[in-house]
């Protein structure tokens, strides 16, 4: 084979990789139970090479997309693939075996051509509940790990003869939604069955040429993340951001980022991050690899999506802190702590070059999870993501009631809602004047209020925000805080904190009022101080 074969063969491989995973995630998100991955798509779908390098992945969720490379690096570590057999299907979920909370479960195939593996397709999905203290497995007041649900290390969950029912079995007994977690599985076994499938075939029309052209790809997406890095200046440049306590404590978490880039090479510490805390902010390292690749996909958006993104980085996650916890640290309500890494992360690499700087996104992508009975006793469940605000840019103003960074979700319909739950949405607005002010305004936030219609329910919530704002960027102004709380039907007001868990009854009204984002560049002197920022992050 020469050169000039691989060549040419490299951009159809790359587009039929990218339109293979782009169809087991739709695949996916519509033969889900559960709305949160029907509806709102938190789920994500990717192939690998059997060493665990990563192959192509959809466009989804980068949150779940970044983790499952570790994820299925804890399966090969347990299941070499050249061990593996067509048709045998693997789980997992472990955050110490490379997952990220409970609730995503992590189902991985191999792709065989003849005898030989050749790659693995793997899916993650958020699912509806895997037990623990709480409906909806995100307890926000948990201090260990065995609170939050079943935690399962690699395991096999499947054979070519079907499910191991025993591994059913202990599932079904340790989730209150066993008919959703059976159905949202299956969704996932078909998209990595899916993907097996095209990849086979792939390979065999591409034939001899189909691993030096991979590794050729992965090579092209690492040549071109090291030029752009090439042309952006060496520097040393740090950020500082805060979240609204543990949800046991209240003390702020501290989440600092420094970067470092010389050449074609770039540092991410996080040295000088608060150490873990009894709360479930702690977050795993496949979750923060999330928001590291995501970044690096930002500085060579055009490169192909593989593993080649990571190759320049050295990422440096310090052990027993929020973002590397030990055993049994409680981490489900992680994504907060994601994403201000994330926008850490951003907002120090954002002052490498003024010209095209952002100012940080709200930061907050807050996720409910109601539970209830009905007054003929029947059992209801959901959960649902509301996003909030993005930063505004040099290039224009934020965009209101989005999903960043590391986020992707989609909203949830209010007549999917209403159809699940006995609620009524009854009011489903952008939060007007919650956007930074600035030359270009910040981002809005997003305003729900429901109305549970009968029986009593519990909620379990977890937003950010409540306390510090995301600043504005060039003299812009910070964004204005989350807000939550129940009216209760009789007219008292219960306030939530950024992680809270309660009761409601028939008549009360729930409302979420989501931050917004940063402004960039001041109006002029008077308005260039911040009305909403009473305790905003540092920037050193």
């Amino acid at each position: 084979m020469t050169d000039a074969t691989i060549t040419a063969r490299m951009e159809p491989l790359r587009l039929a990789l990218q339109g293979a995973v782009d169809r087991m995630q739709s695949g996916m998100m519509r033969a889900a139970y559960s709305s949160i991955a029907r509806e709102g798509g938190d789920c994500a779908a990717a192939l690998f090479l059997p060493d665990g390098r990563l192959l192509a992945q959809a466009r989804s969720l980068p949150l779940l997309l970044g983790s499952l490379i570790p994820a299925v690096g804890g399966v090969l570590a347990r299941f070499p693939a050249a061990s593996m057999r067509d048709g045998e299907g693997y789980l997992m979920n472990d955050p110490w075996s490379g997952g990220t909370h409970l609730p995503d479960l992590v189902v991985v195939r191999p792709v065989l051509l003849g005898d030989t593996v050749i790659a693995v397709a793997a899916t993650c999905m958020h699912h509806q509940d895997v037990g623990g203290m709480t409906p909806g497995s995100i307890p926000p007041n948990a201090t260990e790990i065995y609170q939050e649900g079943l935690r399962l290390p690699p395991l096999r969950w499947r054979t070519a003869g079907g499910i191991d029912a025993s591994v059913q079995n202990i599932l079904d007994a340790n989730s209150r939604t066993p008919v959703n977690l059976r159905g949202d599985l299956a969704a996932q076994w078909s998209a990595v069955s899916l993907g097996a499938r095209e990849l086979a075939v792939l390979a065999e029309r591409t034939g001899d040429v189909f691993l030096p052209v991979c590794d050729a790809l992965i090579a092209q997406a690492e040549q071109m993340t090291r030029a752009a890095l090439r042309e952006a200046p060496d520097g040393d440049w740090a950020w500082e951001d805060q979240l609204d306590g543990d949800g046991v404590s209240d003390d702020p978490v501290c989440i600092a980022v420094r970067i470092r880039k010389t050449g074609d090479a770039i540092d991410i510490d996080f040295a000088g991050s608060s150490p873990q805390v009894r709360g479930p902010v702690n977050a795993s390292p496949g979750s923060v690899l999330s928001a590291a690749l995501f970044f690096m996909r930002t500085l060579a958006p055009d490169a192909p999506n593989n593993a080649g993104c990571l190759a320049p980085l050295t990422l440096h996650l310090p052990p027993g802190s929020v973002l590397n916890p030990d055993l049994p640290a409680a981490v489900n309500a992680r994504t907060a702590t994601v994403k201000m890494a994330c926008n850490a992360m951003l907002g120090a690499w954002s002052q490498a070059a003024a010209g095209v700087s952002v100012a940080p996104h709200a930061g907050v992508a807050t996720v409910v999870s109601l539970s209830g009975t009905r007054d003929d006793g029947r059992r209801w469940m959901l959960t649902e993501i509301i996003a909030s605000g993005a930063g505004a840019s040099a290039l224009g103003a934020g965009t209101p009631g989005v999903s960043t960074d590391i986020g992707n979700a989609r909203n949830t319909p209010v007549e999917v809602l209403e159809s699940e739950a006995p609620l009524q949405v009854e009011c489903y607005a952008i939060r007007h004047g919650s956007g930074g002010a600035g030359q270009h305004e910040g981002g809005h936030g997003v305003r729900r209020v429901y109305r549970l219609l009968e029986g009593r329910a519990s909620v379990s919530y977890r937003g950010e925000r409540h306390v510090s704002q995301a600043r504005g960027a060039q003299g812009g102004g910070a964004g204005a805080s989350s807000a939550a709380r129940i009216e209760r039907a009789d007219g008292q007001v219960e306030t939530l904190g950024a992680r809270a868990r309660t009761e409601w009854h028939a008549g009360d009204r729930l409302v979420i009022e989501t931050a917004g984002g940063g402004g960039w560049g001041a109006l002029d002197a008077a308005t260039a101080k911040d009305p909403h920022a009473t305790n905003p992050g540092v920037n050193r």
